[in-house]
């Protein structure tokens, strides 16, 4: 129990830090939700950049490479790169002029305003909770699939979600931006410390990674982890949509609203892809080096489950199928690594480690209570009638209700940290980007435009939860045709998820909500807003 002691005890400086430590005693939702727009650029930056570095860039990714190899670095990081430093740039300085000057705190407070549009803010808003929840989700199963393993099973993942779910609800009840800021910042110092120690330490235990990478290219089953071969190129393609979401995400959004000033942009674009090589590097590396770590008693049992899944293949009962998937899925497997190689104390703090990637989904949830009180409780007259310190105590509330609710469902998912990020949130997030796009730099865009995209995405997105939820996980290796056009497929369902024409959902979820964008957009001129809004935003 040593590694959970000490990951209890970080739980513990994180809730001090969240809850108490920099709490202002400034009120009102303004220094509540986005830290009076006070953070300095070192916050800023670690910050922004640790709230968007989840369970999905340490387990999610590590657990991908372990299966699929080297490609799942090029997949994500190589892209996201470049494509979110970007977006910051583009989009990210307009939010922070926009919302300095009209006093924004969330984007449907900016589409309401730019499109003169009133209930179709609330079908955003709708939307970006539904698409926000897996998200959050992913943060509860990394902390009980990380409680769970650092603890040999002591404590039951039910019981390491829940006590993750408790300790980030309360400090972000309590201390709302300014301490969920600090917390983020503290958490990305310690996980960008943990790729270097822990990759050191690992070669150390293995006796140097050359005899492990030589034994992993020399057997031809594992020789495609260190080549392209497990991804097909449409698939590879489909990645370079992903990031878009990153800036589509509320809480990257207001993380944008809370600088203090522009030139705190500055330092994040440029050392944001210096902190990208030193997440995802280590742990996709790790990843892929846990194939060869055959010493370690964990690993090898999913070794041998994966084994036994493909040697089975199709005739395989689903039931029998869904255990040796679990088994051998690789959401763990940094944990496990670790755990066999580094000395138990460095092994528990580099456990810690972990747990503060898995634990940055608190920005996710305030992003959420912000835009609840904001977008539904103030809009809808709460604030008038109850007050400022009313739509606060909201806030909080509906951060009590929103962590209940991912916890339960949390408890039902079986999908992979990587698969649920990518099929839901990133997918539906990266089709929202035209709407941002559209609102800020095209003045003939009207809400009709943006009402299509919206329940464009909504519609596609059940699609795909349709798609999971009746069509059952084949094989690995193996398509499932489930809608196809002249003898075409159009719509199959694979391993990872559901797939359109060999892509993954974000490709035409996001063009199709581009062009509905526009081609709604230009059949009603009638509905652009007033010369005197356009004048607030194209001056």
């Amino acid at each position: 129990m040593t590694s959970a002691l000490v990951v209890f005890a970080y739980l513990g400086i994180v809730l001090y830090i969240g809850a108490f430590a920099f709490r202002s005693r400034a009120s009102g939702a303004e220094d509540f939700f986005l830290a009076g727009r006070s953070l300095g650029p070192v916050v800023f930056l670690l910050s922004l950049f640790g709230s968007n570095m989840t369970a999905f860039s340490i387990l999610g990714a590590s657990g991908h490479a372990f299966a699929n190899g080297i490609v799942t670095y090029g997949l994500m990081a190589s892209s996201s790169a470049l494509i979110i430093p970007v977006c910051l740039l583009v989009i990210g300085t307009r939010l922070w002029s926009l919302g300095k000057r009209h006093g924004f705190i969330t984007p449907v407070q900016m589409f309401r305003d730019r499109w003169e549009c009133g209930h179709i803010g609330t079908v955003i808003f709708t939307l970006q909770t539904v698409l926000l929840v897996p998200y959050i989700i992913i943060a509860v199963i990394g902390g009980g699939t990380t409680l769970r393993a650092v603890s040999n099973g002591a404590v039951p993942f039910w019981l390491g979600g829940a006590i993750v779910s408790i300790v980030v609800m309360t400090y972000v009840f309590a201390g709302g931006m300014r301490g969920t800021a600090w917390v983020n910042a503290f958490q990305t110092v310690l996980f960008l410390l943990f790729g270097a120690v822990a990759v050191s330490v690992v070669a150390v235990g293995m006796g140097g990674f050359s005899s492990a990478m030589e034994g992993l290219f020399e057997v031809p089953a594992t020789a495609t982890l260190l080549t392209r071969e497990r991804v097909s190129p449409l698939y590879f393609f489909s990645y370079t949509f992903i990031p878009l979401s990153s800036i589509a995400f509320p809480h990257i959004a207001i993380f944008c609203l809370t600088a203090k000033r522009l030139a705190h942009f500055k330092k994040t674009i440029v050392f944001y892809p210096i902190c990208m090589l030193l997440i995802w590097l280590p742990s996709v590396f790790l990843g892929v080096v846990s194939n060869s770590a055959t010493t370690v008693p964990a690993i090898r049992a999913k070794l041998d489950a994966r084994a036994a899944l493909s040697a089975g293949g199709p005739t395989l009962p689903a039931q029998e199928r869904d255990r040796l998937r679990a088994q051998s899925s690789g959401d763990d497997v940094i944990l496990r690594l670790v755990e066999g190689f580094a000395p138990p104390l460095l092994a528990a703090l580099l456990a810690a480690a972990v747990m503060a990637a898995v634990m940055a989904s608190d920005s996710q949830i305030l992003a959420l209570s912000t835009m609840f009180t904001e977008d539904v409780f103030a809009y809808y007259g709460g604030l008038k009638r109850y007050g400022d310190a009313a739509q606060v105590q909201t806030g909080r509330l509906f951060v009590i209700g929103l962590t209940l609710v991912a916890y339960l469902i949390a408890l039902r998912v079986p999908q992979s940290i990587f698969d649920l990020a990518t099929q839901y949130s990133f997918a539906g997030y990266a089709a929202m980007s035209p709407l941002l796009v559209a609102a800020l730099f095209w003045r003939g865009s009207t809400k009709w435009g943006a009402l299509a995209s919206t329940l464009w995405i909504a519609g596609a997105v059940a699609l795909v939860a349709w798609v999971q939820t009746v069509v059952p996980t084949p094989p690995t290796g193996t398509i499932v045709p489930v809608f196809g056009v002249g003898g075409m497929n159009v719509v199959t369902r694979a391993t990872t998820g559901a797939m359109v024409f060999g892509m993954l959902p974000v490709v035409p979820m996001t063009l199709i909500s581009a062009f509905l964008m526009i081609a709604v957009s230009a059949l009603t001129p009638a509905a652009r807003p007033r010369q005197a809004t356009l004048a607030r935003y194209f001056a």
